[in-house]
């Protein structure tokens, strides 16, 4: 018997349905995986007998219900997708929600207030106008150390010393080629000790010597933004 991939996929699905069958049958919770393998296997066995997609689709959410699953599995799994060969060709048959949830906590679900997050409530912010000089675009991370980011950005490099982005941590500012941006900068907190990056500032933020240090560096290498001031 010479079974291509796909065969061989769909007898391994086949095998993992049927055991998960049995398990259902001796009054055995089903796991996720074996949900997911029971209903998927018996769309493809209604399907061999000839059923349509839409009859598919409504089967599928009849085969397991929440009691026959371990508790929170309903309600990991919001869709099951199966690729079907029918007589006319190979069809996705989905089937959304297929287990009826018991509406109990999710796993890994977040419970979010209905107030919206302030970013930095306590920390003050300041404006500043950044121009993108270079012919490429420029991204900034959510932390970045402000005053060390890509050298071809111009705006005030000194008001930006001992700041980051006043952003949501993660995400990030994109700045296309010579496009302009206002931006919103908060200090860093914590021990304000600070390293890598470009490597302009090697120290404590809050160290005269390291501040001067790092604006003498960033002259050296030819970053941008020296001869700026910034707007009261």
């Amino acid at each position: 018997m010479r079974l291509t991939p796909r065969e061989t996929d769909k007898l391994l699905l086949h095998l993992a349905g049927e055991l998960a069958k049995e398990r259902r049958g001796r009054g055995v919770k089903l796991n996720y995986a074996e949900a997911i393998a029971l209903i998927s296997s018996e769309v493809m066995e209604r399907a061999r007998e000839g059923r349509t997609v839409a009859e598919l689709m409504h089967y599928g959410r009849t085969i397991v219900s929440a009691d026959d699953v371990m508790p929170g599995v309903a309600e990991m799994i919001s869709e099951v997708e199966v690729e079907v060969t029918f007589p006319d060709g190979t069809k996705l048959v989905s089937i959304h929600d297929p287990i009826e949830t018991t509406e109990e906590l999710k796993p890994g679900e977040y419970i979010l207030a209905d107030d919206d997050i302030e970013l930095n409530p306590d920390s003050e912010s300041i404006a500043l106008d950044v121009t993108n000089t270079a012919d490429r675009p420029i991204q900034v991370g959510s932390h970045f150390h402000f005053f060390e980011v890509n050298k071809y950005l111009r705006f005030d490099r000194k008001a930006a010393y001992g700041k980051h982005l006043d952003i949501a941590a993660g995400t990030a500012v994109r700045f296309e080629p010579g496009e302009s941006h206002r931006v919103e900068l908060v200090d860093f907190r914590g021990s304000r000790e600070m390293h890598g990056f470009n490597a302009l500032t090697e120290g404590r933020l809050d160290d005269p010597k390291v501040r001067e240090a790092a604006f003498a560096r960033a002259k050296e290498q030819g970053f941008l933004g020296f001869d700026e001031e910034t707007e009261d």
